[in-house]
């Protein structure tokens, strides 16, 4: 036993001490050429985090704890903490005047685990349909936009399972029945989450990781002459998430609650990224959340805002996030949930 104890104080200098020597290592010698394998999946809107707590802290997800049924958008593993029964709505006014919804909810079983449905749906609006027309007495064609207009979209809808398996490790994961369509064309597929959440032992240090988005290969149905574009297989756009995360004055008199999460996620349709994020919360009433998200192309900084109150019995909670998209101009995300 204390061989164990001295092993979980030491592991998070080790762990440390590792990622400072890569990073160094990294430096030394011919410099790779960089491969940034951007636009090599599809089925995007999966990327999108909809759970506004998780977004206000950087999107930095897999090891937050205190988990609700929002966790089906980042870890699963962390629905093991909801305690009875918990109900969110999400909405988000994305880039491009596109619009994304979703709904979830949550009910532990006693002894068996938590588990969980949701719904989600986006909505890219109506889109100007452009054509390639013959110029007249030229051997060559011009864009022209008609009078017509198309849409698109994405759906998902899936269930959820979290167990805790002991006091320190819980497992989760999804299932979701995904659609994407646009204009006439169409695909179907099957997505798969699974999360891990370990508390070391150590105050409240734990370890958390997520596999997102499995799935086979899929092409849209419903090609046609007019398009002249052969089917080709489109990937799931599938990440694998580590982060490590700490709570501070988490003792059962303060009034004070304060959370530093780390997380890093590795695509495999761009180059790795490094989310971070803070939560802190007054007397279990409000809570402000800030985070910044490293290596992306217009992301930065986020933060956010949440409400909690209680009412015969029900806790309500109410969510906001910012974030910041550089030259796309900001977001604004909300959240409504409540729990039994």
């Amino acid at each position: 036993m204390k061989d164990n104890n001295r092993f979980l104080r030491i592991f998070p200098v080790m762990l440390i001490s590792l990622l400072v020597i890569s990073g160094a290592y990294a430096q030394t010698g011919i410099e790779p050429e960089k491969i940034e394998r951007v636009g090599l999946s599809g089925w995007q809107f999966l990327k999108i985090n909809l759970d506004s707590r998780q977004t206000a802290m950087g999107g930095a997800f897999a090891a937050i704890s205190n988990g609700n049924v929002g966790s089906i958008y980042g870890n699963p593993a962390a629905l093991s903490d909801i305690k009875n029964f918990d109900v969110a709505f999400n909405n988000v006014n994305y880039i491009a005047d596109i619009n994304y919804v979703s709904a979830a909810l949550a009910k532990n079983f006693e002894g068996i685990g938590v588990f969980a449905v949701s719904f989600a749906s986006l909505d890219v609006g109506d889109i100007p349909r452009t054509i390639n027309r013959v110029i007249p007495g030229e051997d060559r064609t011009e864009a022209f936009v008609t009078k017509e207009t198309f849409t698109g979209g994405n759906f998902a809808a899936g269930i959820s399972y979290a167990r805790r398996i002991t006091d320190r490790l819980s497992i989760g994961g999804n299932v979701r029945w995904i659609r994407e369509e646009i204009d006439d064309l169409s695909m179907n597929n099957i997505s798969v989450d699974f999360g891990t959440i370990f508390y070391t032992g150590w105050r409240s240090l734990r370890l958390a990781m997520t596999a997102r988005n499995f799935g086979p290969d899929q092409n849209l149905v419903g090609w046609s002459e007019e398009v002249q574009i052969e089917p080709v297989d489109i990937r799931m756009p599938f990440d694998f998430h580590l982060g490590i995360a700490m709570d501070f004055f988490d003792h059962a008199d303060s009034p004070h609650f304060l959370t530093v999460v780390v997380e890093g996620t590795h695509p495999n349709d761009g180059p790795e990224k490094v989310n971070t994020g803070a939560e802190y919360w007054f007397n279990d009433i409000l809570a402000l959340r800030a985070g910044y998200r490293f290596n992306y192309d217009e992301e930065s900084y986020t933060f956010g805002a949440g409400l909690k109150y209680g009412i015969s019995g029900v806790t309500g909670r109410v969510d906001y996030a910012f974030i910041d998209f550089g030259r796309l101009e900001q977001l604004h995300m909300f959240t409504l949930a409540l729990e039994f």
